[in-house]
């Protein structure tokens, strides 16, 4: 089937909210209706494995590893119609301009990503590509205190917050990290 028109589709929220199982639920979808697919991932992520991308559900989807946006671009397959691109926000900031040309070739991009870093703060490319996306969806966990929905990522060191000052990128599963909602979310600054 020939595309007129790209799109791109975000889904965002915090860890543990089902972004990379939605993508890979919509993904699954553009294989059956026979779409050519390719997937990306920040070779930084390597919790679950190196080849594919992994919800913590533990669904998974083939994923080519790349350390930069000008990999995906020399990596992309000429006939590929739908691109998916897990943790987005671990991409250097030319992933934009790289996904606004896959759109403009007719491509349907979906990128997922942590719309905020563990302190609360907008986090990396996100920000922008929520604007210009044509459709986003920003998806909650549930809070790990009060079992409402989370929409935070609260990063713990020995079992206490993390520190403002901390470094904003570390890759970690739930022994690092968990869902908060608002209340709850806590990071304290010296």
């Amino acid at each position: 089937m020939d595309h007129n028109s790209g799109w791109l589709e975000v889904i965002c929220g915090s860890m543990f909210s089902g972004k990379t199982e939605e993508m890979i639920r919509r993904l699954r979808r553009a294989v059956i209706a026979k779409q050519k697919v390719q997937v990306f991932k920040p070779k930084i992520d390597n919790r679950y494995d190196e080849q594919k991308v992994t919800s913590h559900a533990g669904l998974d989807f083939e994923a080519i590893p790349v350390t930069s946006s000008s990999d995906l671009v020399r990596l992309l397959n000429e006939n590929t119609t739908v691109v998916g691109i897990d943790e987005t926000q671990f991409l250097d900031d030319g992933i934009i301009a790289v996904i606004e040309k896959l759109v403009e070739k007719g491509i349907r991009v979906i990128a997922t990503g942590l719309d905020m870093d563990f302190r609360g703060e907008p986090f990396g490319c996100m920000p922008i590509l929520m604007a210009k996306a044509e459709k986003v969806d920003k998806v909650q966990a549930i809070c790990m205190i009060c079992g409402e929905p989370a929409s935070r990522t609260q990063r713990l060191v020995d079992g206490k917050p993390a520190h403002y000052n901390d470094p904003v990128i570390i890759v970690g599963a739930a022994e690092m990290y968990e869902a908060r909602c608002r209340k709850h979310h806590e990071v304290p600054r010296s």
